[in-house]
């Protein structure tokens, strides 16, 4: 596994690094097999960097037809509802860039129940990947993002999906918020070619030193127990959340 620390002076900074990153795995993984499959994650960071990658300067360096959009984690929510992940992006990126319904995997959240949900999501990865039993997807890219509790996905701390080892997707009950959120498991995303974390604002700072310098605690720290089997992971920061790394 290769770790590379990357910071940036703004968020804008940032976005553009990792659109460019977005392009360049892309075209790599497109000219080896055809086809570019990535995990898309939820929250502000990302809507950013969807809006660039659907702007004028980066719409047209990828074949978006040949890209396939999963989803790292979603609430378990309709998805028309401004809490869902899947709406995000799709108001954001994949509208904007026109893309093709067969090349977009969401959640199934109309059905309600979130272990059916999950399970149905685990099943839709294997037959898209072909894989056989006990095996878990290599995603070309998986975006993600850290809370200030040190969550990642929806891997949040002390949470039953944090054990999770032969599912590729869990639904992970929160008992704090009498919800239940649904999430690829560390299985799954260590499988990944690569994972880009996203990382800005100073209120990030102090967990990201905790994440990344202190004592490695992953059930308190679930971020920590990211790290790709044999893929590259990426922490892309900007200079307020990167204040109290060396």
């Amino acid at each position: 596994m290769k770790t590379e620390i990357k910071t940036f002076s703004d968020p804008a900074q940032l976005n553009r690094a990792a659109a460019e990153m977005f392009v360049e795995t892309g075209s790599r993984a497109i000219e080896e097999k055809e086809k570019f499959t990535v995990a898309l994650a939820g929250g502000s960071t990302p809507k950013s960097l969807y809006r660039l990658l659907s702007s004028e300067d980066f719409r047209d360096k990828i074949e978006w037809q040949k890209v396939f959009f999963f989803f790292g984690d979603e609430r378990n929510v309709l998805p028309n509802e401004k809490e869902s992940n899947f709406l995000m992006a799709r108001e954001n990126l994949l509208q904007p860039l026109k893309i093709r319904n067969e090349n977009v995997f969401r959640w199934k959240t109309e059905l309600g129940d979130a272990e059916k949900i999950a399970a149905d999501y685990g099943q839709t990865i294997k037959d898209f990947f072909n894989l056989r039993e006990g095996e878990f997807p290599r995603f070309d890219l998986i975006f993600l993002g850290m809370g200030g509790d040190g969550h990642t996905a929806s891997l949040f701390p002390n949470t039953p999906a944090l054990r999770e080892n032969e599912k590729i997707a869990a639904a992970n009950p929160l008992e704090k918020s009498n919800a239940v959120r649904l999430t690829l498991t560390f299985a799954a995303i260590n499988s990944a070619e690569n994972v880009i974390f996203l990382i800005k604002g100073a209120d990030k700072a102090e967990m990201l030193r905790t994440i990344l310098k202190g004592d490695f605690q992953p059930d308190k720290f679930p971020a920590q127990n990211i790290q790709p089997k044999n893929g590259n992971l990426y922490w892309l920061i900007d200079r307020k959340a990167a204040q109290f790394l060396n």
